[in-house]
């Protein structure tokens, strides 16, 4: 069974690291749109491994909902949507810009599914 919040835990470590490698590292080396795209990637990765975390305890406390599709799909959300902007901003083909708004829908379903179960606390 998947620990989320190591999961979320790790997640978050990341965010600061390459949050702070975009800042730091590749201020003076790439274009204003790929450094956009990095600081993007980073807030939606924050914001989305916090929600992982938040997701992670409500597991604990409410073991009758079914929460681990919606974490499942945050962490889905956060490979695609971050990952597909972090190596667009490295210099990967623009095409891969294609992939960014799947991970977008696995954090869209993942909150309405959330949503959906939460609604019977």
């Amino acid at each position: 069974m998947m620990n989320w919040t190591v999961v979320a835990a790790l997640d978050l470590a990341a965010a600061v690291m390459l949050g702070a490698f975009g800042a730091h590292g590749l201020k003076d080396r790439l274009s204003l749109d790929q450094l956009k795209w990095w600081e993007t990637a980073t807030h939606y990765f924050f914001f989305h491994a916090l929600g992982l975390l938040v997701l992670s305890v409500m597991i604990r406390l409410y073991p009758a909902l079914s929460l681990r599709i919606p974490a499942g799909l945050l962490q889905l959300g956060i490979v695609l949507f971050c990952g597909s902007l972090y190596v667009m901003a490295l210099g990967a083909p623009r095409w891969l810009g294609a992939v960014t708004p799947l991970g977008g829908l696995a954090f869209i379903s993942a909150w309405l599914l959330l949503a959906w179960q939460a609604r019977t606390l």
